[in-house]
């Protein structure tokens, strides 16, 4: 008598069902969720024209800010920032301003002989269109209390800035510049120029 191997057969397994939420469902949440991040980003920053001469060389009329409302939403506010603002007894129907960031809560800013000086320190500032005019800097020192900034345009001789309307108090301040994106030759990063990182 031969032997006869068996070889065992495995148990045909039922294949697990596949459940498929449908095109239209997808299509809806991509939507919703595109929807959210625009909200998101919308919240957290605002677009900005500049207009006029008060920051050249370094921002000119027609270019367009994104604007980040989140940094001063936190309290993260430093020399040599570029802010949006809308200054002191300021209209409601008129644009804010930008400028830059020259003294923070507590700072000491005068103007001796045309030149800025933030707590007896000379400020170095290379981003400057040219230098003050005695008529435009007169000499005069601001002490800046608490949730108070020096606000001033790069273009001293054409800018209307904190010499004249005094210090910006924080729940006046919009937001930061971060970046610059309009025109497309004129994309970048907006830099704290003239201030070693971590100056505050």
């Amino acid at each position: 008598m031969q032997d006869v191997s068996v070889t065992p057969v495995a148990a045909a397994l039922p294949r697990p069902r596949l459940h498929s939420r449908g095109l239209l469902r997808e299509i809806l949440d991509t939507i919703i969720l595109i929807g959210a991040i625009y909200a998101l980003v919308n919240l957290a920053s605002v677009r900005f024209i500049v207009e006029g001469p008060s920051m050249q060389p370094n921002f000119h009329t027609g270019q367009v800010l994104v604007v980040s409302r989140v940094n001063y939403l936190l309290g993260l506010q430093q020399r040599g920032d570029v802010a949006v603002f809308n200054p002191p007894n300021q209209p409601p129907d008129e644009p804010p301003y930008i400028k830059r960031v020259i003294g923070v809560p507590g700072d000491k800013v005068e103007i001796r002989d045309t030149q800025v000086y933030v707590n007896d320190q000379l400020l170095n500032e290379p981003y400057i269109n040219e230098p003050c005019r005695e008529t435009r800097c007169p000499d005069e020192t601001w002490q800046l209390g608490p949730n108070q900034y020096f606000m001033m345009g790069d273009n001293r001789n054409h800018s209307s800035d904190s010499r004249a309307f005094g210090p910006v108090t924080l729940d006046r301040v919009i937001g930061e510049a971060l970046i610059r994106y309009w025109p497309p030759q004129d994309w970048g990063l907006v830099m704290r120029i003239g201030y070693p990182e971590g100056s505050n």
